[in-house]
């Protein structure tokens, strides 16, 4: 008897958390672009008014940050790529010097998952006889042999996100007229980081309200930190 299930299109497998995962990394380069930089820019508007210092200062400030990102995002994935290469090599090797211990590996793995031992037997041979590499890959390792991590779209997914978060404190605080551009910042700001933290709650599955409150209190913290200590460091120089 045949089973027929009815056609739906949820989407099921790696791929959905893939995309989640880079969605959810996104949004975090996001918010750290748009809290560093509006710390940068806010602690110098408390020593000087001058639009085309907090240009310099916000446009330094954002290019170092999204630089920094996507290197250390591009150093951190290589390292993840390249201990995913040498287990798969491994993996190869071994099957193709014990392939009867990796028959009987694959087979305890199944049995681990919730099979029987006799349709886990099955389940390994046939896997095997069809892909060993790439069963072992997936079941055993959690590694799709064909989509491998890649540190240059992680590295320019990190400077992008960071540089979509950055723009928005620069722009807020240098486009506005000078007795309005502090607290345009503050409130752009602010908003910036609600929406920020309740997109990755609603990612993860997590509450809402105490990750916005967080995000928030902690881009308030960091601009009245900045702006303290520009304000006094503006008042020495003078």
């Amino acid at each position: 008897m045949t089973l027929q299930t009815p056609d739906h299109d949820e989407a099921h497998g790696g791929g959905l958390g893939s995309r989640l995962n880079w969605l959810r990394a996104a949004v975090l380069g996001a918010n750290d672009g748009v809290v560093s930089t509006a710390g940068l820019v806010v602690g110098v508007a408390g020593a000087t008014d001058s639009q085309a210092t907090l240009l310099t200062a916000g446009l330094a400030g954002l290019l170092a940050g999204s630089m920094s990102m996507a290197a250390g995002e591009y150093v951190s994935v290589s390292t993840q790529r390249d201990s995913e290469k040498a287990a798969l090599a491994l993996e190869k090797r071994e099957l193709a010097t014990e392939p009867q211990a990796e028959l009987r590996e694959l087979t305890e793995l199944l049995e681990g998952k919730g099979l029987g031992p006799e349709l886990a037997r099955e389940v390994a041979e046939q896997l095997t006889d069809h892909d060993a590499l790439r069963a072992h890959a997936e079941v055993e390792l959690g590694i799709d042999p064909d989509d491998l991590t890649n540190p240059w779209h992680a590295a320019g997914a990190s400077f992008l996100a960071f540089t979509a978060g950055a723009l928005l404190p620069l722009l807020a605080i240098v486009l506005p007229p000078t007795g309005q551009r502090l607290w345009i910042t503050v409130v752009a700001v602010l908003a910036a980081l609600a929406l920020c933290g309740w997109t990755s709650a609603r990612l993860g599955s997590a509450p809402v309200g105490p990750a916005v409150l967080r995000n928030v209190a902690g881009g308030a913290l960091a601009m009245a930190v900045t702006y303290v200590a520009g304000t006094l460091l503006g008042a020495v120089g003078a």
